[in-house]
């Protein structure tokens, strides 16, 4: 369990790293505009990427 954790993390980490190192400028932008967001928006955000990734792993395993 504690390797398919790992692994998860791993993935987690160059998945998100993939953006700063190919457009960094674009990617300050898009937290500008983040950051201007009111916080309603940002949970709604949130629990949609939180219920996409729930229903993404149950139809993989």
């Amino acid at each position: 369990m504690w390797h398919d954790l790992l692994v998860a993390l791993a993935l987690l980490l160059v998945i998100e790293g993939i953006w700063p190192f190919l457009g960094p400028k674009s990617m300050r932008e898009v937290l500008v505009m983040i950051a201007q967001q009111d916080n309603r928006s940002l949970r709604i955000s949130g629990l949609i990427s939180m219920v996409c990734g729930v229903v993404l792993l149950y139809l993989v395993n």
